[in-house]
């Protein structure tokens, strides 16, 4: 007998296990196929969780080096790579145990292996031990995620030339790191390992940093990391990467056509990812995909078969885990005739470096190319006094608000947890809110928030504190 369901989802990562428990809270039917072996996806397994488990080790790292000079006097500080690693890994094990206890909670059937389309409604899954399940469904919900980009002409071994997977990974600390690609993930990782004690290198192709942000926090972004010892390589374009017995030589060519060669230890390559659409028998059932190789869907999540959905990483959008999340739970109550929605307008991005760099909303270039008339505030964390009471002083919050009405259009910090001061902007950005809205709100002292309420002051010249 083949089993029946109500609904199918094709892949556990954020986007995939949230969309199945919510369509298991709506009482549909529900299962879950996922081939890696562990739920969570990319983002548990391989890319969020442990790249900010290292992130916040290789930090403490660093801090514990320098507690001399804050009056903390330790002995010598010695990395334990091995030991962090594992750490590392077992943070990982318990968060993707979690979501499977979240399956069972929620009646979520949950299938290991590698689905693929037969139908509109039926599937085989084919399982690591080689055996193979038919199921059926009314509903089919593809959420399977993406995988790294090279560039042409290289492989990833994951040992000396690694994408984001091998850099969360690496046995031993790299004497010299090259990172090609200046955007999160490239600046993320090269953090961790210049902080473990590697001399890191960011070849960029551009002549800026993190493609699509605000220029202005670009720019600062640019300064600090440079401050902290990461050496960039701006408007250079890579020719060649190749292996060799001592680990990779990289051959590039800069905007004046001067070439040069470089040789490291690890090459980190971090040009960006793809939709991984692979073995579903997209093209075997028609399913229409667009000229980056992502599935065409509707504001319903609809494919153009009509019982078959797609949310995250394989349709159009920023690949973030959140926004896949907001897509799972809107296509399930979408399923269920209730009115699921995403505000694509409003859909954070943040950078976990310290300080971390959050943004959401519209940037400067944006504003200025729909000819939209704005206001800008400012304010520097080297005027906030929780900042400067922990002596974290780098960056400011950046406020802009429509010239007319006031709303708040887009926010942009760079600064100490960033990451977490951005929610208060979002929640004010969904209802719609002004600069004034937030100047008025009090704010607690002393904190990092104040800035932010400093920020909206700044928006009509009216800041106390800078």
């Amino acid at each position: 007998m083949v089993e029946k369901f109500q609904a199918v989802v094709i892949g556990g990562g954020p986007g995939g296990y949230v969309c199945a428990i919510r369509l298991a809270q709506l009482g549909f039917k529900t299962a879950c196929i996922e081939s890696r072996g562990t739920l969570g996806g990319t983002c548990l397994n391989i890319g969020c969780i442990p790249s900010k488990n290292l992130l916040n080790f290789s930090e403490n790292f660093h801090k514990a080096k320098n507690f001399s000079e804050i009056g903390i006097e330790v002995g010598e500080v010695k990395l334990n790579l091995q030991k962090m690693m594992q750490n590392k890994d077992k943070a990982v094990k318990v968060l993707t145990k979690g979501v499977e206890f979240l399956f069972k909670k929620n009646k979520v059937t949950y299938f290991k292996g590698t689905g693929k389309l037969i139908s509109g409604t039926q599937i085989n899954i084919s399982s690591s031990d080689n055996s193979e399940t038919k199921i059926e469904s009314e509903n089919i919900i593809i959420s399977t995620g993406s995988e790294p980009v090279s560039i042409p002409g290289v492989d990833f071994d994951e040992k000396t030339i690694v994408s984001s997977t091998g850099a969360l990974s690496l046995e031993t600390v790299p004497k010299k790191l090259v990172v090609i690609g200046g955007g999160y993930i490239g600046l993320e990782m090269g953090s961790v390992w210049s902080r473990l004690g590697s001399e890191v290198h960011v070849i960029e192709f551009l002549d800026h940093i993190t493609p699509g942000m605000d220029k202005e926090i670009s720019s600062e972004f640019l300064k600090i990391l440079k401050k902290q010892g990461l050496k960039f390589h701006l408007s250079t374009k890579v020719e060649k990467v190749i292996k060799n017995k001592n680990g990779v030589n990289i051959s590039t060519i800069d905007k004046s056509g001067k070439k040069n060669t470089t040789d490291c230890d690890v090459v980190l390559i971090a040009v960006g990812r793809k939709a991984y659409t692979k073995n579903l028998n997209l093209d075997g059932l028609g399913i229409d995909l667009d000229d980056k190789k992502r599935i065409k869907v509707n504001k319903k999540f609809q494919t153009n078969i009509k019982n078959i959905y797609a949310i995250g990483d394989v349709i159009e959008g920023p690949m973030l885990a959140h926004k896949a999340e907001e897509e799972g739970i809107a296509v399930a109550e979408l399923i269920a005739g209730q009115s699921g929605h995403v505000n694509y307008n409003i859909i954070p991005g943040v950078i976990y470096t310290t300080p971390e760099v959050a943004v959401i909303g519209e940037t400067e270039e944006q504003l200025i190319k729909k000819n939209l008339k704005y206001k800008v505030g400012k304010f520097p964390f080297m005027a906030n006094s929780r900042a400067k009471a922990i002596d974290e002083p780098d960056g400011f919050v950046k406020i802009l608000a429509d010239a007319t009405s006031d709303k708040v259009l887009g926010v942009h910090l760079i600064g100490p947890h960033a990451g977490e001061l951005i929610a208060e902007m979002a929640i004010a950005m969904e209802f719609g809110a002004s600069s004034e809205d937030i100047a008025r709100t009090c704010h607690a002292h002393p904190t990092f928030s104040e800035a932010v309420k400093e920020a909206a002051l700044s928006v009509d010249k009216r800041q106390i504190h800078s």
